[in-house]
Protein backbone atom coordinates (compact mmCIF):
# COMPACT_ATOMS: atom_id res chain seq x y z
CA UNK A 1 0.00 0.00 0.00
CA UNK A 2 1.51 3.39 -0.99
CA UNK A 3 0.76 7.10 0.29
CA UNK A 4 1.61 10.24 -1.41
CA UNK A 5 2.99 13.12 0.83
CA UNK A 6 3.48 16.39 -0.22
CA UNK A 7 5.70 19.13 1.47
CA UNK A 8 3.85 22.62 1.10
CA UNK A 9 6.84 25.02 1.55
CA UNK A 10 8.85 22.95 -1.05
CA UNK A 11 6.49 21.70 -3.44
CA UNK A 12 7.83 18.24 -3.42
CA UNK A 13 6.00 15.02 -3.25
CA UNK A 14 6.73 11.50 -2.21
CA UNK A 15 5.53 8.33 -2.13
CA UNK A 16 6.27 6.30 0.07
CA UNK A 17 5.62 2.23 0.65
CA UNK A 18 3.59 1.20 4.29
CA UNK A 19 4.31 -2.06 5.66
CA UNK A 20 7.63 -4.13 4.84
CA UNK A 21 10.09 -3.48 2.88
CA UNK A 22 11.18 -5.80 0.16
CA UNK A 23 13.51 -3.59 -1.50
CA UNK A 24 15.73 -3.08 2.40
CA UNK A 25 15.38 -7.37 2.59
CA UNK A 26 17.20 -7.81 -0.63
CA UNK A 27 19.54 -4.60 -0.96
CA UNK A 28 20.12 -3.85 2.49
CA UNK A 29 21.00 0.37 2.82
CA UNK A 30 20.70 1.12 -1.23
CA UNK A 31 17.14 1.99 -0.99
CA UNK A 32 17.61 4.61 1.43
CA UNK A 33 20.37 5.84 -0.68
CA UNK A 34 18.23 6.19 -3.86
CA UNK A 35 15.30 8.13 -1.46
CA UNK A 36 17.75 10.24 -0.67
CA UNK A 37 17.11 9.69 2.78
CA UNK A 38 21.09 9.72 4.09
CA UNK A 39 20.76 9.04 7.44
CA UNK A 40 19.22 5.86 7.42
CA UNK A 41 21.59 5.08 4.60
CA UNK A 42 24.64 5.72 6.86
CA UNK A 43 22.63 3.81 9.79
CA UNK A 44 22.17 1.07 8.27
CA UNK A 45 25.12 0.58 6.06
CA UNK A 46 27.34 1.22 9.28
CA UNK A 47 25.68 -1.09 11.14
CA UNK A 48 26.05 -3.58 8.27
CA UNK A 49 29.37 -3.26 7.39
CA UNK A 50 30.95 -2.65 11.38
CA UNK A 51 28.98 -6.24 12.04
CA UNK A 52 29.02 -8.20 9.09
CA UNK A 53 33.10 -7.79 9.46
CA UNK A 54 33.51 -9.76 12.61
CA UNK A 55 30.58 -12.46 11.58
CA UNK A 56 31.68 -12.89 7.99
CA UNK A 57 28.40 -11.31 6.41
CA UNK A 58 25.79 -13.83 8.59
CA UNK A 59 25.14 -10.01 10.52
CA UNK A 60 24.45 -8.08 7.58
CA UNK A 61 21.60 -10.40 6.44
CA UNK A 62 20.16 -10.05 9.83
CA UNK A 63 20.44 -6.01 10.14
CA UNK A 64 18.34 -6.52 6.68
CA UNK A 65 16.02 -8.35 7.65
CA UNK A 66 15.55 -6.35 11.39
CA UNK A 67 15.56 -3.05 8.83
CA UNK A 68 13.25 -4.72 6.22
CA UNK A 69 10.42 -4.22 9.34
CA UNK A 70 10.85 -1.12 10.30
CA UNK A 71 12.58 1.10 7.91
CA UNK A 72 9.06 2.47 5.76
CA UNK A 73 7.56 3.35 9.05
CA UNK A 74 10.71 5.15 9.94
CA UNK A 75 11.62 6.79 6.38
CA UNK A 76 7.39 8.18 6.67
CA UNK A 77 7.93 9.33 10.34
CA UNK A 78 11.05 11.49 8.84
CA UNK A 79 8.91 13.00 6.12
CA UNK A 80 6.45 13.79 8.51
CA UNK A 81 8.80 15.47 11.03
CA UNK A 82 10.05 17.72 7.83
CA UNK A 83 7.09 18.90 6.94
CA UNK A 84 5.40 16.71 4.96
CA UNK A 85 2.04 15.76 4.75
CA UNK A 86 -0.69 13.52 2.98
CA UNK A 87 -1.76 14.95 -0.13
CA UNK A 88 -5.10 13.13 -0.09
CA UNK A 89 -7.95 12.70 2.88
CA UNK A 90 -7.67 9.17 1.35
CA UNK A 91 -3.95 9.27 2.11
CA UNK A 92 -4.33 10.72 5.68
CA UNK A 93 -6.98 7.72 6.29
CA UNK A 94 -4.65 4.61 5.44
CA UNK A 95 -1.96 6.62 7.34
CA UNK A 96 -4.15 6.79 10.32
CA UNK A 97 -5.33 3.27 9.82
CA UNK A 98 -1.81 1.97 9.70
CA UNK A 99 -0.58 4.11 13.08
CA UNK A 100 0.83 6.94 12.14
CA UNK A 101 -0.40 10.33 13.66
CA UNK A 102 -1.01 13.02 10.95
CA UNK A 103 -3.26 16.19 11.05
Amino acid sequence: MFVTLTNARTGQARQAKIGFSWTTFFFGFFPALFRSDWKWALIIAVLQIATGAFTFGISTGIISIIFAFIYNKLYINDLIANGYEPASSADADVMRMKGFVVR
